[in-house]
């Protein structure tokens, strides 16, 4: 949903057992990514910095492949809603 206050939405979903659930990944996928998330800041060699040994390459292709995943369903659900707040204005002639 889009705030009517022109905030950004949110980019997760709480489920029934009042988890958040990033948009697209399952709750499992979610779990992982933020393991990665918290790696990357603890300083253990980061995402985002250049690392030879292979655990960190494994660790930082996985969440690339998670982001992609969560980044792709997420701008599909973005269109959806604003397709979904469009005004019916058929009440207007055009002619």
């Amino acid at each position: 949903m889009i705030d009517q206050n022109n905030n950004a939405p949110r980019r997760y979903f709480v489920d029934g057992a009042g988890r958040r659930v990033l948009i697209g990944l399952s709750l499992e996928e979610t779990a992982e990514f933020e393991r990665l998330e918290e790696w990357a800041a603890s300083g253990s060699g980061g995402l985002r910095t250049h690392q030879g040994g292979e655990p960190a390459k494994m660790k930082k292709a996985r969440w690339l492949e998670l982001y992609a995943k969560h980044s792709e369903a997420w701008k599909a659900w973005m269109a959806q809603s604003r397709a979904e707040q469009v005004v019916d204005l058929s009440f207007v002639n055009y002619s």
